[in-house]
């Protein structure tokens, strides 16, 4: 059965009732939800672990494929570059022609793009190949988040979804590992490519038949100057940070793009405050609660992508663990991230809201960072590794859950896509920017270190571990700003109380005329 158009309901600059979940109704439409939450978490586990997935093999594929150390950058980038900035157009487009066939679309390209990548017999090809990836992931990412918003209205299923749903993209790195691990040694790299293709269909076939339609009723006009400048704006900022990380600070390239990324994104806030139909609408962001949660993803990507980093660097280049090895022993954190994910969503943002919750993971996410440091060469993992990867796995699924509902809670309908994307982005982003700072940060501390000791056989070793240790500290820095900012910028209160207020005055913006010309508030 179709589902109810978009839209704020007739009469939308009155009172939207008291609860904006109850009034939709849109929960009757999907009476396979909780089947339609494991498509979507399949599409959302697949765009998330193909960030690292793909990592682990490229020393096999450089291998095969002949290429130099320099292109293997490329790699990653390629499908960060796509992925980042093209994101909030992706988001648009599941709100203008439809949720359901964006999603499909992005399964799709996404699958065949995957395929390509897998049977590239070039460089040139696979870097091509992965560019597509990050372009339908793109259009699939938002069209997962708004299609879960809105499938899941009830308060304590919602909650249990975004508990599900927040716990996938949080551990989507680690599972990433694991899984390229696994194929590499017993496959080969393709197949860290070619498993996308199985994933992509199985959820093409179950979408179809779970995933309720989704037909806008009104289609305004698609901001097609707002899209050009974020997009290039987004383009710059994940380019140049991954030329310091890849060139320096002080390259050209990279302070150039950091330059015009600045530039662009100022001209997109000041043209979407001004046009009559703009891709990502102000009031999306002007919320607090919103706000807090978009830079919760934000530094909570950031510091995920650092601890997969360096830790995987420190078990295999230090410990001397196999690729599998290594992505096991990410499991237990996995697990403590996946069980804290569910409290948080289900028991303790109802009842006492995110101010307390959201703030206090960043504080063990912080904490776990800082306990970190403290390995050495002679380290073991049952004693030093594993208890601040379980403290960072309790910290982060009481943040990226939490964060990633309260950023589209209360949103209106027809803005749910371009919200969705916004958190994605700002994840995509955070992962892009935090993994170049802290690369940055580790290889001037290697630096640093070895013109500043004797030299022993063991000194690049000690110089690695010293490293890792600055780069775990900045980490900590980052969640110990992670949790001023949220305890400044959450409201006090439980979200349904909270998305009520806010949901009124957006639906009353959206009915003024401001997102087209045309009036839509009473459609």
């Amino acid at each position: 059965m179709p589902s109810r158009p978009d839209g704020p309901p007739p009469g939308s600059g009155g009172d939207p009732g008291p609860a904006p979940e109850a009034r939709t109704g849109e929960e009757d439409h999907t009476p396979h939800r909780w089947w339609a939450l494991t498509v979507i978490g399949l599409a959302q586990l697949m765009v998330v672990l193909d960030a690292t997935i793909v990592n682990i093999a490229l020393p096999s594929t450089q291998r095969d494929l002949g290429f130099s150390n320099d292109g293997r950058q490329w790699i990653i980038t390629a499908y960060t570059l796509a992925f980042g900035s093209l994101l909030l157009l992706g988001g648009r487009l599941a709100d203008l022609i439809g949720r359901r066939r964006t999603f499909v679309t992005g399964l799709i390209g996404f699958g065949a793009a995957s395929a390509l990548g897998g049977a590239a017999g070039s460089f040139t090809a696979l870097v091509g190949a992965r560019a597509l990836q990050g372009m339908f992931g793109a259009v699939l990412a938002p069209s997962a988040l708004s299609l879960l918003t809105t499938t899941f209205t009830q308060p304590r299923e919602r909650s249990r979804a975004f508990g599900v749903f927040g716990a996938i993209a949080g551990s989507g790195g680690a599972i990433g590992l694991l899984l390229g691990g696994v194929l590499t040694e017993h496959l080969t790299w393709r197949w860290t490519l070619y498993v996308n293709v199985v994933i992509a269909a199985v959820g093409v076939l179950c979408g179809m038949a779970i995933l309720p339609p989704h037909r806008p009723s009104v289609r305004p006009r698609l901001d097609l100057p707002g899209a050009a400048l974020v997009a290039g704006g987004l383009f710059c900022l994940v380019y140049g940070f991954s030329s310091a990380d890849t060139e320096s600070w002080g390259d050209w390239r990279c302070w150039g793009a950091l330059t015009l990324s600045g530039l662009l994104l100022a001209a997109f806030v000041v043209h979407e405050s001004r046009t009559e139909a703009p891709l990502l609408p102000p009031r999306v962001v002007r919320d607090r609660n919103r706000a807090a949660s978009f830079i919760s993803v934000f530094i909570a990507g950031a510091g995920i992508f650092g601890v997969f980093l360096f830790v995987t660097y420190y078990l295999q280049r230090t410990l001397g663990y196999s690729p599998v090895r290594t992505g096991l022993s990410f499991l237990p954190m996995v697990g403590a991230l996946m069980a804290t994910a569910q409290l948080s969503t289900n028991v303790l943002i109802p009842r006492i809201g995110p101010k307390p919750v959201v703030p206090t993971g960043m504080g063990l996410a912080g904490a776990g960072m800082a306990w970190l440091t403290a390995l050495s060469l002679h380290s073991g993992y049952a004693a030093h590794v594993l208890p601040p990867l379980l403290i960072m796995g309790v910290g982060l699924g009481l943040v990226m859950p939490s964060a990633m509902s309260l950023a589209t809670l209360g949103v209106v309908k027809r803005d749910q896509g371009v919200a969705s994307a916004t958190v994605n982005t700002m994840q995509q982003v955070g992962g892009s920017v935090g993994t170049a700072l802290l690369n940055t940060v580790a290889a001037n501390a290697v630096t640093e270190y070895v013109s500043t000791h004797p030299r022993t056989p063991d000194l690049i070793a000690r110089a690695n571990v010293y490293s890792y240790a600055i780069a775990y500290w900045c980490a900590a820095g980052l969640f110990g700003a992670g949790l001023i900012v949220t305890v400044l910028l959450y409201q006090r209160g439980r979200p349904r109380d909270l998305a009520v207020g806010r949901t009124t005055g957006e639906a009353a913006e959206a009915g003024t005329g401001t997102e087209s010309g045309t009036g839509t508030g009473g459609t």
